[in-house]
């Protein structure tokens, strides 16, 4: 019987860079969370981006089924990377992250440098970032799964992804 290698290798430092660019790239993220009507897993777009922290953070409405979902059962997968432009998409790289969702109230102190950070990265956000209905969710990463491509995947911690050089890069307008 033909032997063939595990499918999770080792965490290395190759790795840790390349989950790193993929957060500090990513402008959009999808968001899988509980359906609070049916119970059922459901997926949504979202924006995506790194406070100056570098922790993960979007700026949500109010009027967003996932954000009803996430008040109610804070645990939610996020899906970072986007295929390139040619080729087989199951080669780009990707990252899956398992977070729990924390939204920030209005009035936190933390507020003008999430605003300054968020328009950094997503400029047209100036149209809406202050109606009353939006927010800032932190999102506090527990674990992620990296894939780099073909045979390249990686079990990564929330220490993998939180070292001093995953800073937000600013958005091309």
């Amino acid at each position: 019987m033909a032997q063939y290698p595990k499918p999770i290798r080792e965490t290395d430092a190759g790795a840790r860079a390349l989950a790193q660019t993929l957060m500090q790239d990513a402008r959009v993220a999808a968001l899988a969370f509980v359906d609070p009507d049916t119970g059922a897993p459901f997926l949504s777009r979202i924006g995506f981006g790194l406070a100056t922290d570098g922790s993960a953070m979007s700026l949500v409405s109010d009027l967003a089924l996932h954000v009803r979902a996430l008040r109610l059962d804070p645990r939610a997968g996020l899906l970072i990377g986007e295929p390139g432009p040619r080729g087989d998409p199951l080669n780009s790289p990707r990252l899956s992250l398992a977070v729990t969702a924390q939204f920030l109230p209005a009035n936190t102190p933390d507020r003008p440098a999430l605003r300054q950070a968020w328009l950094a990265h997503h400029p047209k956000a100036k149209l809406y970032i202050d109606f009353a209905d939006f927010s800032f969710v932190r999102f506090e990463i527990l674990g992620a799964m990296l894939n780099g491509g073909f045979a390249r995947a990686y079990r990564l911690t929330a220490d993998d992804l939180s070292q001093q050089d995953c800073t937000p890069r600013q958005a091309d307008s």
